[in-house]
């Protein structure tokens, strides 16, 4: 019995990380019959999870969504909590080293999610605005990731419009391959059917994703890991800044308010260098006032010129309408 209930999970998990499986491709990760597998599907239909069958060359199954939540150990409400906090935890970053699996389960939840629960999920998500600072609007909206996400599992085309850098909307048709998160920005590596090549798409830049359920067959790759093929994009586009700073306050604190975005050594108890690595300047100057102490920009020159137009703007905003019209 119990080989039998462990399979009838594995069989589940399986159903719950593709849309759509062959029998025989089930059959064999399962390790038994097609007779066994379909004895399986049936156990899973009798607990209330929604496996469709179909039959033919092309035929096999896979799970929909149901008149009602599937039993899992979750409310109703549990479960809408539950995604409402992964997309904002996907949304904010404010949780380090979660993110893809935030995304695996966002996808199989949301899968087998009945309308009902849905509908209350997008009422959240639609009344509530994420605080979060940064240099520039790269959030991603959460159903735009989950697309592509779905996309990317179930190896099926995905069109969409693409904002280049100077603004100009484009049309991309893709064979998607990953999702990577690297620093603040979630980026798709996938095959470009318009340009044969491969390429990085960064999502905060991609709107109206369309799945037209075109599946392919997965290309050879020029690379063994998408973060690396993502990191080489961004390397030959532009290089980060590399930061330098003195600050009047004990390492610690910096360090405690800094987080792993610097790297802190202390000089003295009451003054301490912090590095960071960016890409533009106004996050880190953001981040550097936040400490509420007085610092001092070592390099590189493009910040400390940054620093002083901000400073010109800010007092310039802060000066008597008198003064400014003067």
């Amino acid at each position: 019995m119990a080989n039998t209930s462990s399979r009838t999970l594995r069989l589940l998990s399986l159903l719950q990380t593709h849309r759509h499986w062959r029998g025989s491709d089930l059959a064999e990760r399962l390790g038994a019959s097609e007779r066994t597998l379909r004895r399986d599907v049936e156990r899973l239909r009798e607990l209330g999870y929604p496996v469709e069958a179909q039959r033919g060359v092309d035929g096999g199954y896979q799970l929909s969504p149901g008149a009602a939540l599937p039993p899992l150990v979750l409310e109703d409400d549990e479960a809408v909590a539950l995604v409402v906090g992964l997309q904002s935890a996907l949304q904010s970053g404010s949780v380090l080293g979660i993110d893809e699996s935030s995304v695996r389960a966002l996808t199989k939840i949301v899968q087998v999610m009945p309308p009902r629960l849905r509908y209350q999920v997008d009422a959240v998500a639609s009344m509530t605005v994420p605080a979060a600072w940064n240099e520039s609007n790269t959030g991603v909206d959460s159903g735009t990731l989950v697309a592509v996400a779905q996309a990317c599992r179930d190896s099926e085309r995905l069109h969409f419009v693409y904002a280049a850098p100077d603004a100009t909307p484009l049309s991309r048709r893709v064979e998607p391959y990953r999702l990577v998160l690297l620093g603040r920005r979630w980026y798709l590596v996938a095959w470009d059917l318009d340009r044969s090549d491969w390429r990085s798409f960064r999502l905060d830049r991609l709107s109206e994703p369309q799945n037209h359920k075109a599946q392919f067959v997965p290309r050879a790759k020029p690379f063994d890991d998408a973060a690396d093929f993502v990191r080489a994009g961004i390397d030959r586009l532009q290089r980060p800044y590399e930061i330098e700073v003195l600050v009047l306050a004990p390492a610690s604190i910096v360090r405690s308010q800094l987080g792993p975005w610097a790297i802190v050594d202390e000089l003295d108890a009451r003054k301490c260098r912090v590095r960071m690595t960016a890409d533009a300047f106004a996050w880190p100057i953001v981040a550097l006032l936040g400490l509420g102490v007085d610092f001092e920009l070592v390099s590189p020159a493009e910040m400390i010129e940054f620093a002083a137009i901000c400073a010109r703007r800010l007092q310039l905003a802060s000066s008597p309408a008198d003064d400014r019209s003067a």
